[in-house]
């Protein structure tokens, strides 16, 4: 089956800015994505600023699954992660990311929560989006760690942080990370010039990765990342 991680920017096409669905959904088609982790998504009942975003790209997509995990609430609506799959979900639940008790860092802080659902076919998959500072990445890792599960496992998401940062070493004792199949480096942000790779899928042992890829495609500010697995 094929994975992708794409953080969307709540459907804003990067280079017209202006949000548009089919731009978001023909990158998924493109992708032959079975199952989609989506980062800053919007949901709510005041369209068009907070259309139900996944709702949407779960029609136009043909995955017909779909839930939004949400992290904050404004006046119109909810912003956060999504899933979107071809299996049926059997259970999910939106589980918060502790907000640092004192901010340690100057930058921008925004309280994220952590996706988590079970599929059908066994699956467990995780949809995550860590903060900017690295306190709350350090915090956004424990939460990951603590909910991983050892078999059939699933992780991925816009991590905002570079491979070679340690506070991903926890994750990488637990898990593969299937940029591993990459034949050269390969960057994802921003999506028309990327300079770094911050957008990751990461699967547990079991899990055989077939290939991985970020492919070419300018779409939101962000690369979509892809895996093919078989479990």
């Amino acid at each position: 089956m094929k994975i992708m991680s794409f953080n969307t920017q709540h459907c804003l096409n990067f280079l017209e800015q202006k949000i548009d669905f089919d731009i978001m959904a023909d990158a998924i088609i493109k992708c032959g994505a079975d199952i989609v982790g989506l980062n800053e998504m919007r949901d709510g009942e005041c369209p068009p600023e907070f259309d139900a975003q996944c709702a949407i790209l779960a029609q136009k997509s043909g995955l017909e699954n779909h839930y939004f995990a949400k992290a904050l609430q404004f006046k119109a609506g909810g912003y956060g992660n999504g899933l979107l799959s071809r299996y049926a979900i059997e259970s999910v639940e939106t589980i918060h990311v502790p907000d640092p008790e004192v901010r340690g860092y100057d930058g921008y802080y925004e309280h994220r929560v952590l996706l988590k659902a079970r599929l059908e076919n066994g699956l467990t998959v995780m949809v995550i989006h860590f903060g900017l500072n690295p306190d709350e990445a350090e915090l956004a890792v424990k939460t990951v760690v603590e909910n991983l599960e050892s078999e059939k496992c699933i992780l991925m998401g816009d991590f905002n942080v570079e491979p070679d940062n340690k506070v991903l070493l926890p994750i990488r004792e637990r898990m593969k990370d299937t940029a591993g199949l990459f034949s050269e480096p390969k960057l994802s942000f921003p999506s028309d010039k990327p300079r770094c790779k911050i957008d990751y899928i990461f699967v547990s042992p079991d899990v055989e990765v077939i290939s991985a890829d970020i492919p070419a495609i300018v779409a939101s500010d962000h690369r979509p990342h892809t895996a093919e697995i078989r479990i």
